[in-house]
């Protein structure tokens, strides 16, 4: 018996693997991040061809480094197997979006209402996270993080582990915000110490905290409003 009768077959197409292991299927599940590079790339091919699987092409392609790939003219695409040029326009569609997607500018957070719509999603979270936005001297967003996790019910935050990130992205302001998992978003003695000893370090370095929203079950206290910033 030979061995490629002993070997299980590769799908000729992406349809042809379980429905919880397809490529497309896991994205919408559980988002892009933990596909490999070849698996993002079979979804923008979308399907094989009579000699190659989706995965076989995408292979081909991720072997020569996504960053060279992103770089390489839709032509040069069309001499890869399987690669014609609908396959290769998509490819340099897709790369060109991520470039721009880059490039651009990040969403205006010069609300309360605007950052709410950046944090809202930690009203679910059951333990108390601290998240920071740091944005540029027109209120854009450079960057989001999570500055810590803590418990049930309170999150520990020294000034330095939000500051730390705002001088590496060269932000001009900041705006802080965490969660209460108990749902009610009524500020404690302690979340408003801790917003005017943030201040009081964002004076020092010139990097102004413009808010602090304390998140709750759809709905949201902000601390500037309440007039401790």
């Amino acid at each position: 018996m030979s061995l490629s009768k002993l070997l299980p077959s590769r799908p000729r197409n992406l349809t042809d693997l379980e429905t919880s292991q397809r490529p497309r299927e896991r994205i919408l599940r559980q988002g892009p991040e933990g596909l490999s590079d070849s698996e993002l790339l079979a979804v923008v091919l979308g399907s094989g061809n009579a000699g190659q699987t989706a995965l076989q092409v995408a292979d081909s392609l991720a072997g020569s480094g996504t960053a060279r790939l992103a770089c390489t003219p839709a032509r040069d695409l069309l001499r890869t197997r399987g690669v014609g040029p609908a396959r290769a326009a998509a490819l340099a569609a897709a790369f060109e979006l991520g470039r721009r997607a880059a490039s651009a500018p990040g969403p205006s957070v010069a609300s309360p209402e605007e950052a709410w719509c950046l944090v809202a999603d930690m009203a679910g979270l059951r333990k108390e996270h601290f998240r920071a936005l740091y944005l540029d001297a027109r209120r854009r967003l450079l960057q989001t993080e999570t500055v810590s996790i803590g418990t049930l019910t309170s999150s520990l935050v020294h000034p330095r582990e939000v500051f730390q990130p705002a001088v590496a992205h060269s932000a001009a302001a900041v705006v802080v915000a965490h969660n209460h998992p108990s749902g009610d978003p009524e500020p404690s003695p302690e979340d408003l110490s801790l917003t005017r000893r943030l201040r009081q370090a964002g004076e020092i370095l010139g990097i102004e905290i413009l808010d602090h929203l304390v998140v709750g079950r759809g709905r949201f206290v902000s601390l500037k409003q309440r007039g401790v910033l």
